[in-house]
This record gives structure tokens, sequence and C-alpha cells, in this order.
């Protein structure tokens, strides 16, 4: 195996590189070729353009397990709506939820309002900038802390996300499984040992950018790459061997069958869901899981009869859809309905409400609910939608 860079001797490198240890070479491609690079070429985003670490903050949050080309859009209309962290803990929860609305994990979006409040309450409305404080926010965790305090404060923290892990990976060819905690704890050693001190932010940022432009999953392009003569990967022509990470479990899939339960006027039934639950705080039309052999009908009938205690008639099926979440994936079964008996109450407290088909764009509703929406108000018009 050949080794190349920086003035380093290849014996020592590769020693080095054996005992997973980064050597001279190395810290010298990560503290100048690699923020070098990062100057020259990174991406021009809307939270690169501000020091508020509110914003900062917020960015970070909205790309946790979202691409960049899908979050610009819901910052930019999130800070227009809530420009300062006082006015994100002053909104009401169903605003919240409503501007998140499609942009999925919305337990991010219910730890971003409570931790606002505890930031408007606790530390006057200013970030904390020791790691312990913000650590004690709600949703804050090990990354959003390094990225956040590094970036806003200069606090030296390395992060460890799927970019920084696919880099270290190969610039180490380590293969271990990278889903074990072992592994992924030496690679934030490994993270922390590289960091620049004196500009981490940059360098966080920097090795984040590394990953999702140049040391991509698939087809990276070592040819650009600004630390490539360090990399053992590349040195090997392996790169796509790594991270190496176990086979993911076989994702389960459920039938979901929902109600469009209308009142004598065409108005329809929608009920919030509890907020420790799943998609907590938005609204959605009743209905639940099918049981084993059950008719999609009979479960849409049993599920309202037993979610909010009334009794309806189930008319006819109306659309079906496929939708996928992060762990499994379903199939929803929407029905005409129309009540018999008993007046809704949902078993948890939580509300209900009659709406018209246009008042169901004021609620947040979970992304497999808003397509059912979006068809419903198409075919609005239609005769007899709801005999």
């Amino acid at each position: 195996m050949r080794f190349i860079g920086g003035g380093s001797c290849p014996l020592l490198l590769h020693t080095l590189l054996l005992l997973r240890v980064p050597s001279p070479a190395h810290l010298d491609a990560f503290h100048n070729g690699l923020l070098d690079w990062y100057k020259r070429v990174r991406r021009d985003m809307p939270w690169r353009r501000t020091s508020d670490p509110y914003r900062i903050w917020l960015s970070e949050v909205m790309l946790q397990q979202t691409r960049v080309g899908q979050a610009t859009p819901y910052y930019e209309r999130f800070v227009g709506r809530f420009p300062t962290v006082e006015d994100l803990a002053g909104a009401p929860i169903d605003d919240v939820l409503k501007a998140w609305e499609g942009l999925g994990y919305y337990s991010r979006a219910r730890n971003l309002h409570r931790a606002a409040q505890a930031i408007a309450g606790e530390h006057a409305g200013v970030l904390p900038g020791t790691e312990d404080q913000f650590r004690a926010l709600p949703g804050v965790g090990p990354y959003t802390s390094a990225a956040v305090l590094s970036i806003a404060y200069g606090v030296p923290l390395a992060v460890l996300d799927g970019n920084v892990i696919r880099v270290l990976t190969r610039i180490f060819a380590i293969s271990d499984d990278v889903k074990k905690g072992r592994t992924r704890r030496r690679l934030q050693d490994l993270a922390t040992e590289l960091l620049n001190h004196g500009h981490p932010g940059d360098h966080n940022q920097a090795v984040m950018e590394l990953g999702a432009t140049v040391c991509t999953p698939r087809n990276p392009d070592c040819s650009v790459c600004p630390v490539c003569t360090v990399c053992a990967a590349h040195a090997a022509g392996t790169p796509t061997a790594f991270p190496v990470a176990s086979k993911k479990k076989p994702v389960p899939h459920h039938d979901i069958a929902v109600g469009l339960v209308s009142d004598a006027s065409g108005r329809l039934l929608i009920n919030r869901r509890p907020e420790d639950a799943m998609l907590g705080g938005l609204w959605e039309f009743p209905g639940g899981k099918r049981e084993p052999g059950e008719p999609l009908a009979e479960t849409c009938r049993r599920e309202l009869q037993e979610e909010l205690g009334i009794e309806v008639e189930v008319t006819a099926p109306f659309y079906r859809l496929d939708h996928a979440y992060s762990h499994f994936k379903i199939t929803l079964h929407a029905f005409r309905c129309r009540l018999v008996s008993g007046t809704p109450r949902t078993t948890t407290g939580m509300p209900v409400r009659w709406v018209t088909p246009a008042e169901l764009d004021d609620y947040a509703f979970p992304r497999a609910n808003r397509r059912l929406i979006e068809e419903l108000q198409r075919r609005e018009t239609a005769p007899g939608l709801f005999d």
C-alpha cells in the first residue's frame, strides 16, 4: 500500500494509520488543505450568511435527516415567521407545527419550541454558549451541540454525522461496523483529534461539506478531494468499500384505514394526535391499523368507535396512497363515512374539530394526510362526494 502526503515519512504514516491515530500529515491536510478548499468552494446557504446563534441552531435542527435543498425554503419561511427566539417561544405550538408541515420528524419542531421557551425564560433570550447548558435544552444532543456551539461561538467541539463518518472511515480505512457504539465512539475520538481548535466551526462545516459534495456514498470524486493524499481508501482504490454497516432489517408495512366522516353540512371530522405520540400535535383523519385478516372497511368502523366513541356507516372507498416513514411503510386507505350515532371524543382528551375542506389548510397534518387532503380538495366539487 502506498501512502503520500505532507512530507511525512510513509512508514510513520502507515504505522499511525494502523493504530487509527492522526499523523502530522493528517493534521496538515485537515487544518490547512481542507480549510483552504472549503473557503474556495463552499456552497452558499442562508444560514452561512448569519452569525445569529438562533438561526444557526434552527438550520442545524432542520438539516437533521433532511437534504439542504428541501430544508432551505422551510428555513427561510420559518425565520420570516419567527425571526427571534422570543418570537418562536411566544408562538402557539399549532403555528409552529404548521410552519414545519411537510418537513417531517415533527419531534424536532416540538423540541425546538420547548427549547425556545426555555431560552426565553431562563437565558434572557440568548442561546447558551456552554455545552452543559445547551445540552440541557430539549432535543439537543451531541451533534447539535457540537455543530451550533462551534459555528456560533467557536467552542472546540467536533461533529460526527453521516458525512463525517464516511470521510473518516475512508481516510483511516476503518472496516468496523459503524452502527456499533464502540466504532462510533472511536470515530468521535478521531474527529476530536483532527479538529482545528483555531477554527472549529469552519472545520466542522468543511468536513461535512466534503462528505456531502466530494466524498459521496457512491461516486466519490477523489480527483478534487483536498485530503486524498492521506486517505487510505483512496490509496487502495477502494473508497466505496467504506463505511461498513450491518444490513438493515426488513422494513415493516402496515395497512391504515381512516374515515372521512361528514356531517349534514359537509364538514369533516379531524382530531389531534397526542403530544407524546409519533407525529404528536398534528391533526389527522381518525382511523388506525388493520388487524390481521380484517376487512379494511371494518378497520375504519372499529377504529372510529374505539378512538372517538362514534358509530359510522362506511359508505365507500375514497382514496388509497402509499407512504414511507423512517422505519416503516404504510398504505393509507380512506373511506367516506356517515355519522350514525355518538358525539366524537378522543380517549386521550385531545381535541376534535368539524371543518370544511377549505379550512383543512389552517391545520398542520402529516404528509400522508396532506396528500389525502389535496385529493379531497381536488374533488371537492364532484357530485355525490359524501353521499
